[in-house]
Formats: structure tokens, sequence, C-alpha cells
């Protein structure tokens, strides 16, 4: 195997687990993320978390979860996003499309 051909192919499915801290429950985060997953073609849900953070499990090539991950650093203009932490792993639970979790 090349060394190109070890890199992470343009259609392996990966899966990005983020946790977004800072002003993002309240402000339209949850619905924000999934407009945006969405319209990468992404899988995968979003919820608030009892501490005032925002999870997001997201699943698709590993391109569209980088593009994902800059929106959430950045977030709608009324949220404040402190801080993203990301993790980058094998997908797990096999999602059907984009949704937001209670």
């Amino acid at each position: 195997m090349s060394q190109s051909e070890n890199k992470h192919s343009p259609t392996q499915v990966e899966e990005l687990y983020a946790i977004v801290q800072g002003w993002v429950q309240g402000v339209g985060f949850r619905q924000f993320v999934v407009q945006q997953a969405r319209a990468l073609h992404l899988r995968g849900y979003t919820r608030n978390k009892s501490n005032g953070d925002v999870e997001v499990v997201a699943q698709g090539p590993r391109l569209a979860l980088e593009q994902l991950l800059e929106h959430l650093r950045q977030g709608p203009s009324t949220a404040d996003v402190r801080h993203v932490e990301a993790e980058w792993r094998t997908p797990g639970e096999a999602m059907s499309n984009f949704t937001i979790r209670w």
C-alpha cells in the first residue's frame, strides 16, 4: 500500500464526536448544527448536555466532517463558542439522518 492509499479515503465514513462549550444553549445552536450537517450530507445528532454544553456526533467523509467542525467553532451569530473539543472515532451506531436528540 502506497503512502497516498494509506490516507483517508474521500468516501470512507468516519465519525466526529464534539463537545461545544460557551453560550450555546437557548440560542438556536442545535438547529444551526442540523442545518449545516444536512447541507454537508452528514448523519448523526446533536443534543444539549446538562452542564450547558452541546454534544455533536456526526458521520460521513472526513472532508465534510472537517467543514462541520469549522462551523461548530464559529456557531450562529446568536451563540458565543468558547471551545470545541473534537475527537475522531470509528463509527459506532449506524445513523440514517441528522437530528436533534433530547
